[in-house]
């Protein structure tokens, strides 16, 4: 490739944790090397490319990889924040807290005055017409994001139908990112994201009487990064990768539900103390 010339990368897998993990894998063996905004002193560059993520079935199991970096009630938080807005109220920039969420920004964002449930557009459009194009969310706010230093990484989602086996509609999405860490946060993305994904098949089915199933997911990151200053992790991944098969490299949804059921307490609690 010729010098100054960002890799384009594409991985497919048929579960999430195959898919995730050979797209960490990809960054750090084809990535290029850029130094980013948040480098300490001495932090080699990053690992960098430009990355498509395709999952074929989001839903298969196993669901989950053992080394995405965080716990599994943190992850069903995570979901919880995109998909339910448990803490959308702690949205308040001029108190030097969170300036957006990803479920304010595609369940009711807000410009000018005006509020848009961008989902519920999206479900009432694919609804009326099982063959748009134009059934897509966006994040990006230029009055509010401009200026900030913690704009949203996720950009835009798009859906479409097709028709599947026996008729049953089925429903694609796509998701596009500005900026990504590909090991900190990327699968913790695409768990609550797909989820997302699953309840808008849901809601479609709902609004036309008619089954919709959840199809292929595709994720897409202008820049897909591993920071060099926590390469040391790295290193334990890929001692994991190499040495574990891919069974006890995952966990299946069975497993994670108890650490589930403990987050979901977690969120009572605080909500509770509030």
């Amino acid at each position: 490739m010729k010098k100054g010339n960002i890799p384009v990368l594409q991985v497919t897998g048929r579960t999430m944790p195959e898919a995730w993990e050979k797209s960490v894998l990809e960054t750090w063996e084809k990535g290029i090397p850029i130094h980013t905004e948040y480098d300490h002193r001495g932090d080699p560059p990053s690992r960098d490319c430009t990355m498509t993520i395709v999952v074929e079935e989001p839903f298969a199991e196993p669901r989950i990889h053992r080394a995405f970096p965080a716990g599994l009630e943190e992850l069903e938080v995570y979901r919880q924040e995109v998909v339910d807005g448990v803490h959308d109220h702690w949205i308040d920039p001029e108190a030097g807290k969170w300036t957006y969420t990803y479920h304010k920004r595609l369940f009711d964002y807000e410009m000018g005055g005006e509020h848009v449930d961008q989902i519920l557009y999206a479900v009432k459009r694919l609804s009326n017409s099982i063959i748009t194009r134009r059934a897509q969310a966006i994040t990006w706010n230029p009055i509010l994001d401009t200026p900030t230093d913690d704009p949203p990484c996720l950009q835009r989602l798009w859906f479409r139908l097709a028709e599947g086996e026996d008729n049953t509609l089925v429903l694609n999405m796509n998701t596009h990112w500005r900026s990504r860490d590909a090991y900190k946060a990327a699968f913790m993305n695409m768990f609550a994201l797909t989820d997302l994904m699953r309840i808008v098949a849901e809601r479609i089915s709902k609004e036309m009487d008619q089954k919709v199933v959840v199809g292929r997911y595709v994720d897409v990151s202008d820049s897909f990064h591993i920071y060099g200053s926590y390469f040391a992790e790295i290193d334990n991944f890929l001692k994991l990768v190499e040495n574990r098969s891919f069974e006890d490299r995952t966990w299946d949804s069975e497993f994670a539900e108890t650490f589930f059921e403990e987050g979901r307490a977690r969120l009572l609690r605080e909500k509770e103390n509030e």
